[in-house]
């Protein structure tokens, strides 16, 4: 089938919930939510647009996921999950769609209300709405999960719960949010927390991570059967009580979601190629050309699907911790820029087949412009001048190479940033002053064969300017423990980013997330221009200023040189059995949670 993917950038995508704010109606119960003006469906859509409410129902996928789990709790800090967990089994009031920035439909809530400056938001229940176990949602689950999850669940609800100023039931299925702070966005983000059982919890501790407890959610999803290090099965739930509201039809159509665990991405191919995993993400383009022609591909039971989307790239690569002496400098950081080889490393695993990410947010319009800073965007970053890095005001690229293995220019330039930052070569040894070598440790899980292919070579590339670092490979467990405590000097690094950025990039890079445990600000940014864009980009009340605020944002981040960017993705690559089908029409967010196993069904022709 030939994937169908709107056009929305530019003109239409941020026009839909990034557009001029207008006057404010008054406050009624609304069917939806959007960041800016109204959402795009109306009041009476049978589906989301991407979904087919005609799809079959049944059948089974089944994908391959490397290392295992021992907890079966999405929604704390402990314990390590299966990352799929937190949105299958994490329903709440309101559900976004992939194919609008930000906007919300009623999932558990029928309707939602905000005041005129968003200061409160009000959501009524759904009467049918159940639990797994038969029970109704009420009001007090609602509120004793809001504010568990916001005092001992997962760092990332904490930042919410902090800008409440009250919580109220306002009537037998109605509850009230009134919030301290001037944030249009908290009335969105105050409908996507998960609600969760409170009677299940009673005389239980929420925050310690387990497999004995299987959280009891209103989700079309129940956890069926599970054996931690081999495999986890969720069976669609038939007794589930969403599946006639609009956001839920045609989508949840597959019988059984099961995840297999293997010991290395090796192991996970081998799998798939025999048949024991139906559907396979594939990230290295290289593989994709050279090894999918095994026999289940040239009979055609498995077929290879290539999606477009229209999201942000984000940032993917290899992050420095700024916490530790060796990567403090800015400097030091963008010799670390220089002596990545990015070019050769490309021709080397893709074939130069994958172009870089240049910033948070390329790929997208709200990616920071080439040149010099103007307009909006350097009135906004302009009274920070003092303290931002070179190149943030005046224009930042990233370093390119000829492609030659020596990069002679990159070498020359890393050099010479070392020095500036009081480090030369002394008897083949990068040093210091007082002849201390410069070394740092990388860290990297093991299972990750592509990641270690790549520092491998970034590792010769150190030896050209005397820095011979250290590699420790660990196991997921260890690795989330030394992670969460910043225990590392670079380790590997995925974010993702969105059309519609808000609350979360405090957690991605403000000050005060720099030393929370558990954090995301694994670089350890602390930057007053940081913490402000992202306040201006939250209280923006116009496309304009919001769009300039992210460009500054992107700029201050990208100029910092905090993580050595490799590849981005501006595709998705899915090997899949002939059964398994997906609607024509492609969300501008293309593959992505909420997009696979969703709207996806089994089909036997």
């Amino acid at each position: 089938m030939a994937p169908l993917l709107r056009e929305k950038l530019t003109g239409i995508a941020l026009g839909v919930s990034l557009g001029i704010l207008g006057t404010v109606a008054a406050a009624e119960p609304q069917h939806g939510i959007a960041m800016y003006g109204d959402p795009a469906l109306p009041p009476d859509f049978v589906s989301l647009p991407y979904a087919n409410p005609d799809a079959p129902q049944g059948g089974q996928i089944v994908t391959a996921n490397v290392g295992t789990y021992d907890s079966l709790n999405p929604f704390i800090r402990k314990g390590r999950v299966p990352w799929q967990l937190r949105f299958f089994l994490g329903e709440s009031l309101m559900g976004r769609s992939l194919d609008e920035p930000f906007s919300l439909y009623g999932v558990l809530a029928e309707s939602i209300e905000t005041g005129p400056n968003r200061e409160w938001v009000e959501f009524t229940l759904r009467p049918e709405a159940r639990f797994s176990d038969g029970s109704p949602v009420t009001v007090e689950d609602v509120m004793w999960s809001y504010e568990t999850l916001g005092t001992v669940g997962h760092p990332r609800y904490r930042g919410f719960w902090d800008k409440i100023e009250s919580m109220e039931q306002t009537g037998p299925l109605s509850v009230r949010f009134t919030f301290n702070t001037e944030d249009r966005e908290l009335a969105l983000l105050a409908g996507m927390r998960p609600i969760l059982k409170k009677a299940q919890w009673e005389g239980v501790d929420f925050a310690e991570s387990t497999t004995e407890v299987v959280p009891i959610t209103s989700s079309p999803y129940v956890i069926d059967d599970f054996e931690p290090g081999r495999f986890l099965s969720l069976r669609r739930n038939p007794d589930y009580w969403g599946s006639d509201i609009p956001f839920r039809r045609g989508t949840n159509n597959i019988d059984e979601v099961r995840l297999e665990f293997f010991g290395d991405e090796t192991a996970a191919f081998e799998a798939f190629k025999v048949g024991e995993v139906n559907s396979n993400r594939e990230f290295n383009v290289a593989r994709w050309e050279q090894q999918y022609d095994f026999p289940a591909i040239q009979s055609g039971d498995v077929v290879k699907s290539v999606l477009p989307h229209a999201r942000p790239s984000g940032m993917t690569g290899f992050v420095m911790n700024t916490r530790r002496d060796v990567f403090e400098d800015w400097r030091v950081r963008d010799a670390m820029m220089h002596i990545f080889n990015f070019e050769f490393i490309n021709e080397a695993m893709t074939g130069s087949a994958q172009p870089r990410i240049t910033s948070y947010w390329s790929n997208s319009p709200l990616g920071m412009s080439d040149g010099p800073a103007e307009g909006r965007v350097r009135e906004f970053l302009e009274p920070f001048a003092a303290e931002l890095i070179p190149g943030t005001l005046e224009g930042y690229t990233l370093p390119v190479s000829d492609g030659s293995e020596r990069n002679r220019a990159g070498t020359a330039a890393a050099l010479a940033q070392m020095e500036a930052a009081g480090w030369t070569v002394q008897d083949g040894v990068m040093s210091n002053a007082e002849g201390e070598p410069f070394t740092f440790d990388i860290l990297l899980q093991t299972g990750a064969s592509e990641n270690q292919a790549i520092v491998d070579m970034f590792v010769e590339s150190l030896g050209r300017i005397g820095v011979t670092p250290t590699i420790s490979v660990v196991d997921g467990a260890q690795f989330k423990e030394r992670t969460d405590v910043y225990d590392f000097d670079m380790t590997y690094y995925r974010r993702g980013v969105s059309l519609s950025p808000g609350n979360e990039q405090y957690g991605y890079y403000g000050a005060e997330s720099a030393d929370v445990t558990g954090g995301r600000n694994l670089m350890g940014v602390r930057s007053a221009a940081v913490d402000a864009m992202i306040g201006r980009l939250l209280t923006s009340e116009s496309q304009d200023d919001f769009v300039a605020a992210v460009k500054a944002l992107d700029r201050a981040l990208t100029a910092g040189r905090y993580v050595i960017p490799i590849y981005q993705w501006n595709i998705s690559r899915i090997a899949h059995a002939k059964e398994l089908r997906y609607p024509e029409y492609i969300p501008i967010f293309g593959d992505w949670p909420g997009w696979q196993p969703d709207v996806w069904w089994y089909e036997s022709e």
